[in-house]
């Protein structure tokens, strides 16, 4: 209940929110943090190196201060702690991949959430008559971009993962829906008595691979082609499925874990994380709009709470389950055959 002054400041301040998010995006989009990867810069120096405008550099550059994105002392800028450890392209931590397909792509397509609320339908290329899925995947360049982005986002969670699970008590695992093999190699790399499989469509096995010999994994990391609604899952003590269940109607999901069931060995794991929204449907407000995203973007997709998944999970066949919180609002649902 509400103590002091009633007062419109949350109601605007969250009304008008997408005008700090398009600044944020602009600036992974033109280069910002990089920029300032090597050291402070003047307004100037960001001007000329940026080719930015004169009439809205400073207050887009201020505005990004007063974001707490950047810092400014003696008249020079410089990134802070977060956003020079993951939005300066530079480097290996770099987690903007994700931020510049939201720019890229969602930005637009959320403009029609009501539309979506009204008729149930997604809001992207489809509504157009595209298949971004078939563009993507016929387009190579198209498509590293697209995996390196889910890298962006999968590498700190592999992280949590590594530290929050008993890799100790198995010898192999299979990442499925594995991308670009971000959270494959980070698996492989923290725990070195494990051998890994990378499963996903055919066309990712030439970024997969580079990106495995890239990061000296190749000896202990494979590439394993398939469809996982039309072939059968690689063989391994544990399955993980990163941000895909998500994706799809209730019977896909269901089909998905019965599958993993079938696929694992007694005492096998079936590890599944997503942005999990807490079982009252209150406070993960970022799982609440990663749901929405999926209406925006599929035909069928929704997130769901971990007493869901469980659920699930205990349909397919698995005689445990039970949440693990990881980094930020995300989650795993971690299920015992």
């Amino acid at each position: 209940m509400t103590t002091g002054p009633v007062t419109p400041a949350a109601i605007m301040q969250l009304g008008l929110g997408f005008w700090g998010s398009k600044t944020l995006l602009s600036a992974v989009e033109l280069g910002v943090f990089t920029a300032l990867g090597a050291g402070p810069k003047s307004l100037d120096t960001l001007r000329s190196e940026l080719g930015l405008h004169e009439r809205g550099a400073r207050d887009f550059l201020d505005a990004l201060v007063a974001l707490r994105m950047l810092e400014r002392e003696d008249g020079l800028y410089r990134n802070t702690a977060e956003t020079g450890a993951f939005l300066d392209r530079a480097k290996p931590s770099y987690m903007g991949g994700l931020l510049e397909m939201a720019n890229r792509r969602l930005y637009p397509f959320w403009g029609g959430l009501g539309e979506a609320l009204r008729t149930g339908t997604p809001q992207n290329e489809v509504k157009h008559g595209g298949d971004p899925f078939a563009r993507m995947y016929a387009d190579p360049a198209l498509l590293e971009s697209f995996l390196k982005a889910m890298t962006s986002a999968s590498r700190g969670m592999a992280k949590s993962i590594n530290a929050s699970f008993p890799w100790q008590d198995h010898r192999s695992f299979a990442d499925i829906g594995c991308a670009q093999g971000g959270l494959t190699v980070e698996i492989a790399r923290g725990h070195g008595h494990l051998r890994g499989i990378g499963y996903d469509l055919p066309p990712v096995r030439p970024v997969f691979e580079r990106y495995v010999e890239s990061n000296a994994m190749a000896g202990r990391v494979a590439f394993h082609p398939g469809d996982f609604f039309k072939d059968p899952l690689p063989p391994a003590d544990v399955l993980v499925m990163g941000r895909i269940l998500h994706d799809w109607n209730l019977e896909q999901k269901r089909m998905l874990l019965a599958k993993a069931h079938a696929t694992l060995p007694a005492g096998g794991a079936l590890l599944v994380y997503d942005a999990v929204i807490d079982d009252d449907r209150r406070e993960n407000a970022f799982g609440l709009l990663m749901s929405l995203n999926m209406l925006i973007e599929t035909p069928g997709g929704f997130d769901y709470t971990g007493a869901d998944c469980i659920g699930w999970m205990k349909a397919a066949g698995f005689k445990e389950a039970r949440v693990q919180p990881l980094e930020g609002p995300n989650s795993m649902v971690i299920a015992i055959k």
